[in-house]
């Protein structure tokens, strides 16, 4: 499984002094990213807002990346087409993949306030973008006269509600989706707020017969952000299933949670990672599993983020890495075993096969991958004591091998020794205090 990398966080460029400039700037990291091993990015949202400061989930005019002068601004706070034309063919020269942050949800800073004539009630709805295209009013919106009452979705904050039911604004999803992967050169899409529109909308983006420049066929690999439990994000994976035969995937967000418990909750029960309330656990082919990102402003993670890390990047799933994680908090920690890069390439080298959980206690967690023909596997600890070196005796699937520590962190960093399995697959594996350490299997030269 490939690693992503979330490329931008709240307000990134106003934060970075990037205003308009983060296309460029972000085509500047693109080598650095590919030679820690990073496959796709995900980038903002990338048509004009409602203002200038915004960061693109206030949606104005779907087909403005940047070069009309509307809302007070040329250029989207990110840039403009030709700069992000020009980042994914870099991205594309280093072998990564783009993915679209797609908000077809809601709109916002409407031009006009009308009445609704269904309900008799004003409200901002119409839309009149200077691209030309997608001009919108009241019948674009809920309630509609495609759907008078509102059946499915819920409401984003106070922005006008789009109804996918109505030809026009079906069609220009469509456009938008197309305009992403077929003139752009994306490589997936992230939906935004998925609760908020029919599982059946994603499922037809998903299913369109797509066609690159070359006329190759295209499938892109597509992403929802379903903000809920296990259960309610499983019962939409279904509702998109029942749409598609094509793989759609969902963040992870009760996997998310229990990683901020771990790595912020004193004498937390490491037991409750066995439970299955997960995607990953469920449904690992599906989740996209994270530690962080830009919403979770208010519920960040404080405390040993690198415990997060060390689980989606050796685990099952497909692990999103953060840009303020990695790049702000210098977590990335190039060429040590302490960081996200030694991780990303435990990932890459040794993360596959099956998942065995293979001892786990309030206090310990041991896991094993059982490796594929590229991937040899992996013994991964994760150690709750804050105050000393922790591990047991497991049975491995391997019997007398030799392993190597190949990536570990934690309030001790001193470097773990090398173990050895009996004829039966046993061995002790330990790891350092409030921290982790991961276990490679020695090949036989």
């Amino acid at each position: 499984m490939a690693v992503m990398m979330q490329a931008f966080y709240w307000d990134a460029p106003v934060k970075e002094n990037k205003r308009g400039e983060w296309w460029n700037f972000l085509a500047e990291k693109v080598p650095q990213l590919a030679a820690s091993g990073i496959n796709s990015m995900w980038l903002p949202p990338f048509s004009k807002a409602t203002n200038p400061a915004s960061n693109g989930y206030d949606p104005y005019d779907y087909f403005d990346l940047g070069d009309f002068d509307q809302k007070d601004s040329v250029k989207t706070l990110y840039g403009n087409r030709a700069e992000l034309e020009k980042l994914i063919q870099v991205m594309r020269e280093h072998k990564i993949g783009a993915i679209a942050d797609m908000v077809i949800n809601h709109c916002s800073g409407a031009d006009e306030e009308e009445t609704n004539p269904l309900d008799g009630k004003k409200r901002w709805t119409k839309f009149t973008p200077k691209s030309g295209k997608f001009p919108r009013d009241w019948n674009c919106f809920h309630p509609s006269r495609y759907e008078r009452v509102m059946i499915e979705g819920e409401k984003f904050a106070g922005f006008p509600h789009l109804c996918h039911r109505n030809p026009r604004v079906y069609e220009a999803m469509f456009e938008y989706a197309r305009l992403a992967i077929e003139e752009l050169d994306f490589d997936g899409l992230r939906f935004d707020f998925v609760k908020g529109f029919g599982a059946w909308m994603i499922g037809l983006l998903a299913k369109y017969q797509y066609q690159k420049k070359d006329g190759r066929e295209f499938t892109p690999f597509v992403v929802g952000e379903y903000w809920s439990g296990p259960q309610a994000i499983d019962g939409w994976l279904d509702e998109v299933r029942a749409v598609t035969d094509d793989q759609i995937a969902a963040f992870d967000f009760p996997l998310r949670y229990k990683l901020k418990d771990v790595c912020d909750t004193p004498n937390y029960d490491l037991r409750r990672l066995t439970d299955g309330q997960s995607v990953s656990a469920g449904r690992p082919f599906n989740a996209v599993t994270f530690t962080e990102n830009h919403d979770m402003g208010g519920n960040e993670v404080m405390n040993d983020k690198m415990l997060g890390y060390s689980f989606i990047l050796t685990g099952d799933g497909y692990p999103c890495v953060f840009w303020w994680d990695y790049f702000n908090c210098e977590l990335a920690r190039p060429r040590t075993p302490n960081g996200i890069d030694a991780l990303i390439d435990v990932h890459h080298r040794y993360a596959g096969g099956e998942s065995t959980i293979l001892h786990a206690d309030p206090d310990l967690y041991i896991m094993q991958r059982h490796g594929t023909e590229a991937q040899s596997g992996l013994v991964y600890v994760l150690n709750n004591l804050g105050n000393q070196w922790s591990g047991t005796s497991v049975k491995t699937k391997w019997s007398k091998q030799k392993f190597k520590p190949v990536a570990w962190d934690g309030h001790d960093t001193a470097h773990p020794d090398e173990r050895t399995t009996d004829d039966k697959g046993n061995a002790e594996f330990p790891a350092p205090p409030r921290g982790y350490c991961v276990y490679a299997p020695i090949s036989e030269q």
